[in-house]
């Protein structure tokens, strides 16, 4: 009788803690335009993967890591869904290299490539280059601000309710209530889209109960991949960061047992399988690490129920045609605050880790990375091109690696 009690609460907390991760794990999809049953379908099973490679030792959920958000916008203008999928892919195929090379070298190779003089300004621009996107739809626009597609007037209380709801959830709210600002924001807007009578329920009612999701098989495209790859930095050392907050608060050290170099094979290959059926990303969810870290429910088999949840879920058809009835304001709305988050995440890194920059040094790599990312800068031709996050990252990967250390950033690489 204690086994089925066990199993019952398992199963109870797993689809809480489903419901805690949903509006975050539906926003990704919604905003990129991929199929929301199709990243149901891939969180889920990601999670899966992903308890299996670290041995059902840790307790966490994927689903896609918010610095993806910009980089598949804009590549799913200039190269296709299928393209930007190849290219996802091979930025889990990258995750799992960096695993190997953590499990031979260390994790501290890692702060060697990358320190946060490099990290901090590149997770800036990746909030911050597609900026105008969200305020385009905030005001009823398309992302390229070319069609007006509600109006402006309408669209304005739509996004302002949804951002106005996000921030008072996650400013003061409590308990559990604190972790699904997005998901209170949504219904919040969504509620308001409703009185407002701009909501066309024909897709709710033509969808099916019951339907496969509608999965999409990846091209490669040198292009593609180039410019997906470096997009990975951000969530990579977020994924350790991560790690590191559920271990101290779990009181088990997961960067040694199962690994750090386990978990991050862990989201590469869900990574990978999930860009192979067309799905966004899987990696460890913040959302999620807070859920644990509030409810102190450290229990792996939790997460595997949540899974299960995830995969069944993503075979109701109406719910995808729920999530897609979503007017694009209320998105823009909380795009606007999401941006902003991600780009105060890379000023973050900078405090946390003393960067001096009026250094010369510090002050080169920063500015040059906010400046070719943000500003558009483009390097090649219709054949071959970098822009955008992948070029800023490449080029502050070159300059930490080329331009003579100072006794100021010395110090700060010994801190």
């Amino acid at each position: 009788m204690s086994q089925q009690k066990e199993l019952f609460k398992n199963i109870l907390t797993g689809s809480q803690m489903l419901f805690v991760a949903f509006g975050a794990l539906v926003l990704v999809p919604l905003l990129t335009g991929l199929d929301a049953n199709v990243a149901l379908f891939t969180a889920g099973a990601g999670t899966l993967v992903f308890q299996w490679i670290t041995k059902g030792q840790v307790p966490v959920f994927l689903a896609s890591s918010f610095a993806f958000i910009a980089p598949i916008i804009a590549s799913k203008e200039l190269y296709g869904t299928a393209a930007t999928m190849g290219g996802l892919l091979c930025a889990g195929l990258a995750y799992i290299l960096l695993s190997q090379l953590v499990r031979l070298k260390g994790v501290e190779v890692l702060h060697k490539i990358l320190p946060p003089v490099v990290v901090g300004p590149v997770i800036m621009v990746i909030g911050l280059a597609l900026a105008p996107v969200a305020v385009n739809m905030a005001l009823g626009k398309s992302g390229d601000g070319s069609i007006q597609l509600v109006a402006e007037n309408t669209a304005i209380l739509l996004s302002m309710s949804a951002l106005i709801a996000t921030v008072v959830v996650a400013i003061w709210a409590r308990g559990l209530m604190r972790l699904l600002p997005v998901l209170c924001g949504i219904i919040t807007g969504y509620l308001v889209a409703l009185l407002a009578g701009v909501i066309d329920f024909t897709a709710v009612y033509n969808a099916p109960v019951i339907a496969a999701p509608a999965f999409i098989w990846p091209e490669f495209k040198w292009q593609a991949i180039l410019f997906i790859l470096p997009v990975a930095i951000a969530p990579a050392i977020e994924h350790i960061g991560d790690m590191m907050a559920i271990s101290q608060v779990a009181g088990k050290d997961f960067l040694k047992k199962p690994g750090l170099h386990r978990t991050l094979m862990g989201d590469g290959v869900a990574t990978s399988l999930a860009s192979a059926l067309g799905g966004p990303p899987n990696t460890t969810y913040s959302e999620v690490t807070g859920a644990v870290m509030l409810t102190r429910n450290f229990n792996p088999k939790v997460m595997f129920w949540a899974a299960i949840f995830a995969v069944l879920m993503a075979f109701i058809g109406k719910i995808g045609a729920i999530l897609q009835s979503i007017p694009s304001p209320v998105m823009g709305g909380i795009m606007m605050l999401l941006f902003g988050s991600i780009a105060v995440v890379g000023l973050n890194t900078l405090a946390r880790a003393n960067i001096n920059l009026t250094a010369p040094r510090n002050l080169t790599i920063v500015a040059l990375i906010l400046v070719f990312g943000i500003g558009g800068m483009q390097l090649g031709g219709s054949a071959f091109s970098l822009q955008g996050v992948s070029l800023c990252a490449i080029i502050g990967i070159i300059l930490n690696a080329v331009l003579p250390a100072t006794k100021t950033t010395a110090h700060e690489a010994a801190k």
